[in-house]
């Protein structure tokens, strides 16, 4: 029971890895804050779901988490989006929508969370950054520019706050066998089945991540056995590099 008595907030938690994170923080004593634009099928102590894209929501939401649940101990920013194409094709669109979601909507929540956590003294957050903002592959810019906003951002937030008892730390995926993951690649006419079973044969470990192997790193990250861990950046790959 790592997580008895600790109050949680978790983005995309209607999203494969965001329902798994959910799950393990309750299943070990935590109490949580499902959002999403809607995370109903999520089971959560509350559910506060609306638009990352609305600065007022995300400035918000961590006091209305404090508020449900009596306090905010945890922050797991789980929610993304990802943006394929080179810079030639992406519109301004697609990069209010990613930087948006990515980039601003973490920031917000995390200087929404960072006082509500000193003043309780201390928590944890987790950001869900990814191997491509550590390793820029190609053909990704708007992805790989937020992931690496985001993982700057978390190891400035770990050194500046580890001192009031708060842990900034982000875990950094590869591929990872989501619903996004396999509806994007429908979008592009892609049979998801064999595009996964393709993508398998790239890593050295056999198979691309399943969502419950990074819930498992997000509450590690998140628990007091990473206690001593602020600002990290913890790639979880599966042996397989960016390319």
């Amino acid at each position: 029971m790592r997580f008895q008595g600790k109050r949680a907030l978790v983005t995309g938690a209607a999203g494969g890895i965001g329902r798994e994170v959910v799950a393990r923080l309750r299943a070990e004593g935590a109490r949580v804050v499902a959002t999403d634009r809607d995370s109903s099928r999520t089971d959560a102590e509350a559910h506060l779901d609306g638009d990352l894209l609305d600065p007022g929501f995300c400035d918000g939401l961590p006091g209305a988490a404090r508020t449900a649940l009596g306090g905010l101990d945890l922050l797991v920013n789980n929610a993304g989006v990802i943006t394929r194409g080179d810079i030639t094709t992406v519109t301004d669109e697609d990069y209010a929508l990613t930087m948006g979601v990515n980039v601003d909507a973490p920031f917000r929540l995390c200087r929404a969370a960072i006082p509500i956590m000193a003043t309780g003294g201390g928590g944890a957050i987790v950001n869900v950054a990814s191997c491509w903002g550590v390793h820029p592959g190609p053909n990704h810019p708007l992805y790989v520019m937020s992931k690496a906003a985001l993982a700057a951002l978390t190891q400035c937030l770990g050194r500046d706050h580890a001192g009031q008892g708060i842990r900034v730390n982000a875990v950094c995926p590869n591929e990872v066998n989501t619903p996004m993951l396999r509806t994007g690649f429908a979008a592009r006419g892609f049979d998801p089945d064999k595009a996964v079973e393709a993508l398998n044969a790239t890593v050295p470990l056999g198979h691309i991540a399943e969502p419950d192997e990074i819930a498992d790193v997000i509450t590690f990250l998140a628990s007091d056995a990473a206690r001593y861990m602020c600002g990290a950046l913890l790639e979880v790959n599966g042996g397989k590099p960016v390319g």
